[in-house]
């Protein structure tokens, strides 16, 4: 008989199967892994002001305000991020500055708060809180005053007339304020003379009264007060002409004023704007260049304009097409110079000139740029020193669809794609099937390389790589990935996100690395620069190749409005999901009050919507006799419902054949079957959701208890609405625990039935909800406990509870699949529960898979702008402090007061999303992964296995190593065989 192996190499064996083992029980995120599954970008929204700090010295930066409410230094060689903050939209930022080459000042929340944030590194100095009341049109002026510098915030008080504050920039304290006494004033412009202390107020009061103040920059006194009246009333837009002449535009935009005030007296005359420009149009504006320069702006034309005294105003330069132009900005102690900026055919041209000298121009330059970013919108002018001692100048250039430009020396130096922190909405698109002949994943280079490659991985399982080379090991992974191959993989991990930004620009991101695929501003959404803007509302697939179309490329479908009123007409455009190109496009005849995206499709596999007007008429799209045919066979089990929050009611409609519009057969008229009106003295609309359109739902049933069988609720019609008492209407705080209440209603959007209704009392919002399957969470504030709750409502249908019999289920001699009817009357049971949260939210979402197999989660956006993946068992109603040994096995957790927050159930990881809006998350065709798109200021994609990769090998799986370990253990194997034999002969030789 041979004898056993030896301990040793028993031992052996056991820890090489340990170390093959490690690769699939490591679930946490290594430090070489970031960036593999994962990406994270940021931005900072449109630029609506900008302030230069180039010294000799230093970074060289640029200080930008944003339309997003974010402020933030970039680089100016490569537009970098070195700070950025961005602010709550409570607090808006109004105005930006530099004080003393090292700090930053921002006046925010209609000139109330006033603060300094350090240059260098962003962090924030000094916050002064100025007590008035809503402001109007709040400035900052940076000046010096006794040695200091003084930023000089003058504000509108409603009750109180008109503040002027002096602010120390050292230390933020009030060194002075000032109430001007003239009822009714708004001060236009602050001025500071150069060889006295003296500070000047220019103001209107009434529309039709100036005045102008005269005071003491030390102390705030008022040292002269000067009022007169003008003929007719003013817009309130003035601009200073010249040092001692004020230009201001009548309230009927067709005259200017040029107002004089010198030695204590004020003196005007009235120019007709007809007689400088003779074919003016539309809106326009008037901008001050200095020097008596002065700019008139319309949306196709720009005139520079000369002012003479207050003789009047000659036109210097005329510049036909679209065109913005820049502040002055001081070259020479008495010389500006400003940069035009306009389009020439397929290119942007620079223009800079010195107000001294309109006429002449210092730099003409034409310079390509992307002609998807539509036109120039605003510019900021930066000058610096060449090497032969002249003056070069760069522009920052911001453009129509958002984006951030600098152009230096005829090309643009660098460009930022700052329209993506403005997505309106999202949807999605599969890539191209890969085609014959195209390897699947890359070949490896030699057998050296393989061998190094794979010895660095293993020495990266064994934690025994160091800093070099785990950086190393990641940059093998990421170039070896087939992550941003441009073709669809066997999982349904790469795909294209394609987003809707909020100035009318379609792009798409690849969701390997979030590289723009295409963009493209659509024409039919372009805004004008002074007109009603047109807006884009949403973005939804349109067409979804799949059987007989399977050549053609998918596309989706954009729709707008043309204005911001409710009657405005829609705006169609179709664009091809893999090129960006628009395919079509249309002004609708009728307006966009409510979107109705439809299950059907057409034989060209294009998806039905149904388009309802503010006539409440419903259009069907596309218009084809095809469409026709599929809709009106489906039309009788067609209903929708509306959701009015101004009005306090929701009404639910079926659709008829008739229609108002004669001769239009693709429109039809809707017929009010059920309205449910709130008290509005009691009650008002909060939130309402209902399920994802494209949710899969895995099994009908639930198994509880003994053994039980519970038959979930799964109608599509399933609406959940929130309602929450006036008073408590506010935000956190504004009502007492007596005065507030939220009732939350299951409604059926069929026939209107009130399902289920839960009173809250004690408890506002802001409510936040999602529902799913047959249940929904929703997240309040308890104002009687001082915490945020989380509550869920599951809901059963009772009708179905004989269908408990296998051998039913078996033969099919059940009803599960009778057509279900909401005229019915379904009988229901709900199970309900309230959990303590510690968070707000600012946006939920609940996980998407491809079979509805995979558990759900919750993804919650908190309100430190990450995103928390919450196991939808923790918000099982059925949870009870003492869980039977049945509900154990069921996996019924333990009931807690309030629900847990682990650390590494942040999806974000360490990246926060800045002013996050929305979670979007889309099923991948590997059913235990769901990728995750977060987006606000800043951008987050990530995949996500809610129950782990139970069907496929983790990334992260080691190959290399388990080739390794079976080679030693088939090594291993021999080795003992010859041993078992040798010591066996030798046995039989005693």
């Amino acid at each position: 008989m041979a004898a056993p192996p030896r301990r040793p190499l028993l031992t052996l064996l056991a820890g090489l199967l340990v170390v093959a083992s490690l690769a699939t029980l490591a679930e946490a995120i290594y430090e070489d892994q970031v960036g593999l599954a994962d990406w994270h970008q940021k931005y900072i929204g449109k630029v609506k002001q900008a302030v230069y700090h180039s010294q000799k010295s230093g970074r060289r930066r640029v200080v930008v305000l944003t339309e997003e409410n974010v402020i933030a230094s970039l680089d100016l060689r490569s537009g970098d991020i070195f700070w950025r903050h961005v602010i709550d939209k409570n607090d808006l930022l109004d105005q930006l500055s530099l004080s003393l080459g090292k700090y930053v000042l921002t006046l925010s929340s209609g000139g109330t708060i006033l603060r300094a944030w350090n240059l260098p590194d962003g962090q924030m100095i000094w916050e002064t809180n100025l007590q008035t009341s809503t402001a109007s049109n709040p400035q900052l002026h940076v000046m010096v005053c006794v040695g200091n510098a003084f930023a000089i915030i003058w504000e509108i008080k409603i009750s109180a007339g008109r503040w002027i504050y002096a602010v120390s920039s050292i230390d933020g304290s009030i060194s002075w304020e000032k109430e001007l006494s003239l009822d009714g004033l708004e001060t236009k412009q602050i001025l500071q003379s150069p060889e006295n202390d003296i500070v000047y107020a220019v103001g209107i009061a009434r529309s039709s009264k100036l005045a102008l103040y005269h005071l003491s920059a030390k102390t705030g006194e008022v040292l002269k007060d000067i009022q007169e009246s003008l003929p007719g009333e003013l817009s309130g837009e003035i601009v200073l002409g010249s040092d001692d002449v004020l230009v201001a535009l009548n309230k009927a935009r067709s005259s200017l004023f040029l107002i004089k005030f010198n030695s204590g007296r004020i003196s005007y005359n009235k120019v007709h704007v007809s007689d400088l420009v003779q074919d003016l149009s539309g809106t326009f504006k008037l901008q001050s260049l200095s020097n008596g320069v002065i700019a008139l702006q319309t949306p196709s034309t720009v005139s520079l304009l000369k002012l003479k005294d207050t003789d009047g105003l000659e036109v210097v330069q005329r510049f036909d097409q679209p065109a913005a132009l820049s502040d002055a900005l001081t070259i020479a102690e008495k010389d500006q110079a400003f940069a035009v900026v306009r389009h020439v055919g397929s290119q942007i041209e620079f223009i800079v000139k010195f107000t001294s000298d309109v006429s002449s121009e210092i730099i003409r330059e034409k310079v390509n740029i992307d002609q998807h970013r539509g036109n120039v919108e605003k510019v900021f002018l930066n000058s610096y020193i060449r090497t032969d001692k002249s003056h070069g100048f760069r522009a920052l250039v911001v453009m129509e669809d958002h984006s951030l430009l600098l152009i230096q020396q005829g090309k643009v130096v660098w460009s930022r794609e700052d329209g993506l922190a403005s997505i309106v909405d999202v949807t999605t698109s599969e890539l191209p099937v890969e085609k014959d002949g195209v390897s699947v994943a890359d070949v490896e280079h030699n057998l050296f390389e393989w061998l190094k490659g794979h010895m660095l991985k293993l020495k990266g399982t064994l934690m025994l790589a160091n800093a070099d080379e785990v950086a190393a090991i990641q940059a093998l992974r990421l170039k070896s990935s087939e992550k941003n191959k441009m073709t669809r993989d066997h999982n349904g991990f790469r795909k294209l996100l394609i987003v809707l930004t909020k100035a009318g620009k379609v792009i798409a991101l690849h969701t390997g690395d979030g590289r723009i695929i295409w963009s493209n501003l659509l024409p039919s959404l372009r805004a004008s620069r002074f007109g009603v803007m047109p807006s884009a509302l949403r973005i939804y697939q349109w067409q979804v190749p799949h059987h007989s179309v399977m050549r053609e490329n998918p596309s989706v479908l954009v729709v707008g409005k043309s204005g911001a009123e409710s009657s405005a007409p829609g705006v169609f455009s179709i664009l091809d999901s893999y090129s960006g190109e628009e395919l079509n496009a249309m002004k609708l005849d009728h307006s966009v009050v409510q979107i109705i995206p439809l299950t059907l499709k057409d034989l060209s596999e294009q998806r039905l919507h149904l388009i309802v007007d503010s006539n409440s008429n419903a259009h069907l799209y596309p218009k084809s006799p095809d469409a026709l045919d599929v809709f009106l066979h489906e039309m009788p089990n067609l209903y929708f419902y509306s959701v009015d929050i101004l009005a306090n009611v929701i009404r639910g409609y079926s659709l008829q054949k008739s229609c108002d519009i004669e001769g239009d057969e693709y429109c039809f008229s809707t017929k009010e079957l059920w309205s449910i009106i709130f008290p509005s003295d009691s009650e008002r609309i909060a939130i309402s959701e209902t399920r994802k359109m494209n949710e899969v739902v895995h099994t009908q049933a639930k198994t509880i208890g003994d053994h039980d069988v519970m038959y979930k609720y799964l109608s599509k019609n399933l609406v959940f609405v929130a309602t929450v008492s006036p008073k408590a209407a506010g935000d956190i705080g504004s009502a007492l625990p007596e005065e507030a209440s939220l009732v939350a209603y299951l409604i059926d959007a069929v026939t209107g039935r009130i399902l289920h209704r839960v009173t809250h009392h004690g408890a506002q919002g802001p409510i936040h909800a999602v529902l799913s399957e047959n249940w929904v969470v929703y997240h309040y504030f308890n104002l009687r406990a001082h915490r945020f709750e989380m509550a869920v409502i599951e809901i059963y249908d009772q009708s179905r509870a004989d269908n408990k019999d296998v051998m039913k289920l078996i033969l099919g001699k059940h009803n599960l699949s009778a057509p279900i009817t909401s005229y019915a009357g379904p009988e229901v049971v709900v199970k309900s529960q309230s959990y303590f949260f510690t968070h707000s939210v600012k946006a939920m979402a609940v996980t998407q898979t491809a079979k509805g197999i995979t558990s759900k989660q919750l993804l919650i956006g908190t309100i430190s702008d990450q995103v928390l993946a919450l196991d939808k068992r923790y918000l099982d109603p059925r949870r009870s402090a003492n869980p039977t040994q049945q509900e154990k096995e069921e996996g019924i957790i333990p009931l807690t007061d309030s629900l847990p927050i682990i650390p590494q159930s942040f999806v974000t990881h360490s990246h926060q999303v800045e002013a996050l809006r929305g979670i979007v998350s889309i099923p991948a065709k590997l059913e235990s992964t769901t990728l995750v798109f977060t987006y606000g200021v800043d951008l987050f994609y990530t995949q996500l296995a809610p129950s782990r990769t139970y069907d496929s090998l983790t990334d992260e799986f080691s190959y290399a190593l388990l080739l390794i370990t079976i080679a030693v253990l088939v090594a291993a194997i021999i080795v003992t065989w010859i041993w078992s034999k040798k010591k066996e002969l030798r046995d039989k030789w005693r």
